[in-house]
């Protein structure tokens, strides 16, 4: 019996939570040291402006890379970014299969082969309502409804009780794409015994239950069939009901869909390849664009959160090499502003409204309605499961402290509020966090993968601010300088408040401090280094009010 009550069911999250994005949970079972582990999703999330050259910023996976012998599987909930992503950067470091439903494992294979990324990964499609075992643990895929198809909720069962681990999810009694929530799978949990539910937090501080994706389609259509010219409607390309509900309504007022972007098509083939999208009319390309009259064109166009490289950017800019929109067209911005990208999504539409086009956006109407469940239907998921423990996750502090109120509210005596890389252990005994876990934040930067504090990212994060002085210096064994010295300025105003040349300043400063130093001390170069150095920076900070990265090469000849 001691041996048995030692074996333990834990959950430990190394993202997404205390944050919304770059989600990846783990579930431990067995005695401390000795356990297997299932990882559930391997998403990403993105840099902000004080992150130059980063494209993706992905979870630590340290602890997973020392148990790498004790992981039985990598289970993705759904393929959104946020909770696949990193599957392909991430994977040769964990080498576990991979399950996935058919849609989320063709999206996988897709994003692959674009990206040219060729790992092995054993990828082993899982059936709608479908289960698998791995060790300890029996998993159930539950069918829930979210902004993608095929969003799953995760039974995990295991020898000292059962979690519920629900992934994104919303209830929508008509999501355009796919099945309801299966309602009556988490009803029978909750009569079996739910020991813990690790719930989505998104909209926890929102009352009311979330609109349905229906009615988002009812007002796409009246908007699209009213419009006298061009209609161009962005959303996520993976929202594939949001694009049945475009070309549906497209094809109800005698227009054509013309899709835009690369993400667009391959979101497409894949839908269509898992069996969706069997009644829309054929999309057509950009290379149609320019044979049809205005009023018969929708156009479905990437670049919902003002991406520069986008479609939508771009068209806004005047230089996309196939398409154009004039006065009187009309913008749908069928989508939410994810918090960080309120500028870019502003400057472009900025440029289509300068252009004479009619942009609508959520705050006009209803054109878009969240993946995530308000306060409403999250006490329909406690009322179905009265889980005996709760734990907030997919959120940031405010959202995690708001749905832990409601779990207590609704009689959940055991609410555990943790944060990345806190491990919670679920069974048996009282709920409670037992151990910290190594947690943070992998950089991908071009091809490579780096640590969050590597001293290039910090170095660059300097440049971005303060600019670059480089100073090149030539000199005799003896110390004398053999030329002028070469200077030179990146990032740095031409001239100070009063019109003088901050490249002449940086030369007088350079003179002055090697001219301050002895002639015989000149010999060593390092002391010559560091001195012009510093110089260097302390001037400009007193002309210009900061001071830039400055490096000094000394050559002796």
């Amino acid at each position: 019996m001691s041996k048995k009550r030692q074996e333990e069911f834990v959950f430990a999250p190394l993202g997404g939570v205390g944050e919304i994005g770059m989600n990846l949970g783990l579930y431990g079972y067995g005695r401390e040291g000795a356990r297997k582990w299932i990882a559930v999703d391997l998403g990403i999330t993105f840099p902000s402006e004080t992150q130059p050259g980063i494209e993706r910023i992905m979870p630590d996976i340290r602890f997973l890379e020392e148990e790498r012998d004790n992981l039985l599987g990598i289970v993705l909930t759904h393929a959104h970014e946020d909770h696949y992503g990193a599957v392909g950067d991430l994977w040769p470091r964990l080498g576990a299969p991979v399950y996935a439903t058919p849609f989320s494992a063709g999206l996988l294979r897709a994003k692959m082969a674009e990206e040219r990324i060729h790992a092995p990964i054993p990828l082993k499609e899982v059936a709608l309502g479908g289960s698998i075992e791995l060790g300890p643990f029996a998993i159930r895929f539950v069918t829930t409804t979210h902004s993608i198809p095929e969003p799953n909720g995760l039974i995990i069962e295991t020898a000292a009780g059962t979690a519920y681990h629900s992934g994104d999810w919303k209830i929508d009694g008509a999501p355009q794409i796919g099945g309801p929530t299966d309602i009556a799978a988490l009803k029978e949990l909750g009569a079996r015994g739910c020991r813990a539910l690790i719930c989505d937090s998104t909209n926890a501080t929102r009352e009311g239950v979330s609109p349905s994706e229906g009615d988002v389609a009812q007002t796409l259509k009246s908007l699209i069939a009213e419009a006298p010219e061009r209609v161009a409607v962005t959303a996520f390309a993976s929202n594939v009901a949001r694009l049945r509900s475009v070309a549906l309504a497209a094809h109800a007022a005698g227009r054509r869909t013309i899709l835009i972007g690369r993400a667009m098509h391959r979101v497409v083939t894949v839908a269509r390849e898992a069996g969706y999208l069997h009644d829309v009319p054929d999309f057509l390309t950009e290379h149609d664009f320019k044979q049809l009259p205005r009023n018969e064109v929708v156009l479905l166009v990437t670049g919902s959160q003002g991406e520069s490289r986008a479609a939508l950017a771009r068209i806004a800019q005047g230089n996309h090499p196939a398409v154009s929109l004039a006065a009187g067209d009309r913008v749908i911005f069928s989508s939410r502003t994810i918090p960080g990208n309120e500028k870019a999504v502003g400057q472009v539409q900025n440029a289509l409204v300068r252009a004479g086009m009619d942009v609508i956006t959520d705050a006009d109407g209803l054109v878009h309605v969240s993946g995530h469940p308000r306060r409403g239907e999250l006490v329909q998921l406690y009322d179905w499961l009265k889980p005996e423990v709760a734990i907030p996750v997919h959120g940031e502090a405010r959202h995690l402290a708001a749905h832990a109120k409601l779990a207590r509210e609704r009689g959940v005596r055991e609410v555990v509020t943790i944060f990345n890389g806190d491990m919670v252990r679920l069974a048996p005994g009282p709920a409670a966090i037992i151990d910290e876990l190594p947690s943070g934040r992998l950089h991908k930067d071009g091809r490579i993968t780096v640590a969050e504090d590597d001293e290039a990212l910090r170095e660059r994060r300097r440049l971005s601010f303060n600019g670059l002085v480089v100073v090149a210096l030539t000199v005799t064994s003896k110390g004398e300088l053999v030329a002028e010295p070469e200077v030179r300025l990146l990032g740095i105003p031409s001239a100070d408040e009063e019109g003088g040349s901050m490249l002449e300043l940086v030369y007088d400063t350079i003179d002055s401090v090697i001219t301050s130093i002895p002639k015989p001390r000149r010999k060593d170069a390092d002391l010559l280094r560091e001195a012009v150095r510093r110089g260097v920076r302390a001037t400009l900070g007193e002309v210009w009010g900061k001071r830039p990265v400055c490096e000094v090469m000394v050559t002796r000849i």
